[in-house]
């Protein structure tokens, strides 16, 4: 019975370990907790009960297959369609990933999705289905070449906004990327396909697409986090063209991030690096004492039934003699 208690307590201390517990990443050495967000998160049916979604605005073109898909817009021509959320990102460092699948039959199809990070919300537009002179932030997947000589499409790229500059279609957004990549292979995938964007505020935003093969992550770029709106809202759209193709959202995924440690990081309710550290050592006594309570606790049951068995076992002997 004492073994029993004993393995009972091991396996509590370890169901606290792991709740507490950060994953890892290669720009976070020290780790990094993800904090699920279901208010900004996308997954089938996508609707509630009554047919409606609590927290996102869906338009345009777009089509909801409960059991597969958002669908941007089908593979028909002059098609536009957007998701927009209704509440805003608020948290200064977040990861968003997302699963699509942009798919379609012949040899020239167009023209690509986007995903916003922007002041605007529940806007269509000219641009990937978005609207155009927004502010804040843009990764735009552009399935169709206007313009880049030298550049394999698809192209992601990133741009940031001001609120006045326009993005240049007939340049496929050159004069004001940010940072971008080819993804040859994207469009018409074996597999859905997925991004992952991580920004943490005043340190790096870095983009990873997997589309060759499932689970088989590339870095599309990393550079400086460019500052975002104070207020800014999470979006998605599509749109065709003379060409067209199907843009499928499948799935959202938005945590918001807490650095566990690092020179001059911040957490992700952006407090500063002392009083991280003092949160982490409050936290840890705290945990201590958890700990130590549960080991006494094992311990006083363990001592308990000893006594017991051996005051029934004294007991027993002086019955027999």
């Amino acid at each position: 019975m004492k073994v029993q208690a004993f393995l009972t307590a091991l396996t509590l201390l370890r169901s606290l370990t792991q709740a507490n517990s950060a994953s890892a990443d290669e720009d976070f050495p020290q780790g990094v907790k993800r904090v699920p967000l279901r208010t900004h998160s996308l997954a089938s049916p996508y609707l509630d009960d009554s047919l409606h979604s609590r927290w996102f605005d869906y338009g345009g073109d777009a089509v909801i297959r409960t059991d597969k898909y958002i669908r941007l817009t089908a593979d028909r021509a002059s098609q536009t369609g957007y998701v927009s959320s209704r509440l805003p990102l608020t948290m200064p460092s977040f990861e968003i990933e997302i699963e699509f699948k942009i798919s379609g039959k012949g040899n020239l199809y167009g023209d690509g999705m986007a995903m916003w990070i922007t002041k605007e919300r529940d806007q269509m537009g000219p641009v990937f289905g978005g609207p155009d002179n927004f502010e804040g932030l843009g990764i735009f997947i552009d399935t169709y070449k206007n313009n880049r000589p030298g550049v394999t499409f698809p192209y992601v790229m990133a741009m940031v906004g001001d609120g006045k500059t326009r993005y240049s279609k007939e340049d496929d957004g050159k004069p004001n990327e940010l940072a971008g990549c080819s993804a040859r292979g994207l469009h018409n995938s074996q597999h859905a396909t997925k991004a992952r964007l991580i920004y943490v505020k005043d340190s790096f935003m870095r983009l990873d697409l997997e589309y060759k093969e499932p689970n088989q992550w590339t870095t599309c770029f990393k550079v400086a986090a460019p500052p975002l709106p104070s207020v800014p809202y999470l979006g998605f759209s599509a749109e065709t063209g003379e060409l067209s193709e199907n843009h499928d959202l499948i799935a959202v995924d938005v945590s918001s991030l807490f650095l566990l440690s690092g020179p001059e990081r911040t957490t992700g309710m952006g407090s500063s690096m002392s009083s991280d550290k003092r949160v982490r050592k409050g936290g840890s006594w705290f945990w201590f004492f958890v700990k130590l309570g549960l080991i006494g606790g094992a311990a006083y049951v363990g001592y308990t039934r000893y006594i017991v068995y051996a005051k029934n076992k004294q007991q027993s002997s002086q019955g027999l003699f």
